[in-house]
């Protein structure tokens, strides 16, 4: 009886095991966010930083590589999302957005920082920090 107990214990942990991992992998990725979902994004995630774009923007092409490397390293932790402006205006205005790439930071559903440009990814880390 003890033996089939540790093989049930075993196997359950197992089992949560690949349910967090699958979790986490769901969002290695930065997820694309719209006017109309972006209230209910912030809101679901506890660290979220939106990446607000365009296509037209060099910069955010610089910054977009970067926006995926924190992505996947941040899984589990912050959540990436990508707002492109051009097709999302409502949020952009509601936010201010007059230059782009601009990060915002929302921490639990609250506005907390924003990242103005392209920066190192040791800037971007240390905003991130302050607020992990």
């Amino acid at each position: 009886m003890d033996e089939l107990e540790r093989i049930r214990e075993r196997k359950m942990q197992e089992l949560l095991s690949r349910h967090n991992q699958a979790g986490k992998n769901m969002l290695n990725s930065p997820v694309h966010v719209t006017d109309s979902d972006f209230e209910s994004l912030i809101q679901k995630y506890p660290l979220m930083v939106i990446d607000c774009w365009a296509t037209w923007c060099g910069p955010c092409r610089m910054l977009a590589p970067l926006i995926d490397e924190l992505a996947r390293d941040y899984a589990g932790s912050v959540v990436f999302g990508k707002l492109d402006i051009d097709e999302n205006p409502r949020t952009a205005m509601n936010f201010g957005i007059m230059s782009v790439p601009t990060l915002l930071i929302f921490k639990n559903g609250k506005l907390v920082d924003q990242i103005v440009g392209v920066v190192p990814r040791d800037y971007v880390e240390s905003k991130l920090r302050k607020h992990m």
